[in-house]
């Protein structure tokens, strides 16, 4: 994540732009300067100034789970041990090169942490345990809450009018 451009203060056109790009970031230039009224020079020169600034952290594709086999949604608390900075880092270090962790959160109060994981089947969850829990003499306590239903998965975050 770039952060390294200082935000100056975001107007109404910065705003759009974010909310247009987020809802569908193949937009091409020219179609995102028609929807926030600018021209595609002025267009891509606010882009550009928000990547750099970290606004924009990254562009994707995303991908239908069900349909590419990915049949198991679960998010796992997991508490530590030892709550040292060191001991926090090392398994936040473990868990996010974790493939199928989509998702690691340090939380308070509770668990240490809140994990969501997306993985073909049980049989891979179990591998999973077993290398991200079980090989780890700090973890205590793991908790997993399997999705059966998926009722809103969304990205855009509700920016209104900024």
């Amino acid at each position: 994540m770039k952060s390294s451009a200082a935000l100056p203060p975001l107007d109404a056109t910065d705003w759009a732009i974010l909310d247009a790009l987020q809802r569908d970031a193949s937009i091409t230039n020219h179609a995102l300067a028609s929807v926030v009224h600018t021209s595609p020079a002025t267009c891509l020169r606010r882009v550009r100034r928000l990547v750099d600034a970290g606004v924009i952290e990254r562009r994707v594709a995303l991908l239908s789970p069900e349909k590419l086999g990915f049949g198991v949604t679960a998010f796992v608390e997991v508490s530590l041990d030892r709550q040292g900075a060191d001991a926090l880092a090392a398994f936040e270090t473990r868990a996010i090169a974790e493939p199928a962790v989509r998702q690691c959160h340090r939380v308070s109060p509770g668990p240490d942490f809140v994990l969501c994981v997306q993985l073909r089947d049980m049989a891979d969850y179990h591998a999973l345990v077993q290398r991200l829990f079980t090989e780890d003499a700090n973890v205590r306590n793991v908790k997993a809450y399997f999705s059966v239903h998926r009722a809103k998965d969304e990205t855009a975050l509700p920016l209104g009018e900024g």
